[in-house]
């Protein structure tokens, strides 16, 4: 396995070891439900009651650097933390899941997906709609100008072509004010 890869079975084994819902989302659901796009890190939502979320910085901290106030903080203000491994300096990347009934849905929809070469190791995705959603949603807040969210946009549409489930994006597409975006990313990829 590639050191990414090892990192994500492990933190997958941790979080599952300890009841965290999650899934990891970012580069690598893109390059899962797409084109492959290297990454200098993992990022994953994480749906932690702030027991689980002490057992996680005690798991991580024997071979990672995690702050323990910026955990607590993160929790409470439903941000984001990191874990860097001490040996490598892989970071990795963890988002409490956010309040809005989309945060709740995109979790609920995470898929397993083998990982490695190996057998035996998977992890919980992001579901390639609601990666294709939320790169949308980044895309727009960013100013439209990331071509790299959009490049992974359109990657998964490719490759997801009659397979994906058009009316979960549409309906949440207009809640999430992005389906202007989504008919623009179908019609380039129809080009294609």
């Amino acid at each position: 396995m590639t050191l990414p890869t090892e990192f994500l079975v492990y933190i997958a084994e941790v979080l599952e070891r300890l009841g965290i819902p999650y899934h990891v989302g970012g580069s690598v659901a893109s390059s899962a439900h797409g084109m492959y796009r290297a990454s200098a890190d993992i990022d994953v939502v994480i749906d932690p009651s702030a027991e689980q979320l002490e057992a996680l910085g005690r798991a991580l901290e024997t071979d990672f650097y995690v702050s323990r106030p910026a955990m607590a903080e993160a929790l409470s203000h439903r941000s984001t933390f990191n874990a860097i491994h001490e040996q490598t300096s892989f970071k990795i990347d963890f988002f409490i899941k956010g309040a809005t009934p989309f945060d709740a849905e995109e979790l609920r929809r995470s898929i397993r997906q083998a990982v490695g070469d190996e057998q035996g190791h998977s992890v919980l995705l992001k579901s390639p709609e609601d990666t294709i959603l939320r790169k949308l949603e980044w895309f727009r807040r960013g100013g439209e100008v990331s071509e790299r969210q959009w490049q992974d946009v359109l990657s998964i549409l490719a490759a997801g072509r009659g397979q994906l489930d058009e009316a979960h994006l549409e309906r949440w597409s207009r809640d999430l004010g992005v389906t202007d975006l989504l008919e623009r990313a179908r019609r380039e990829v129809a080009d294609l």
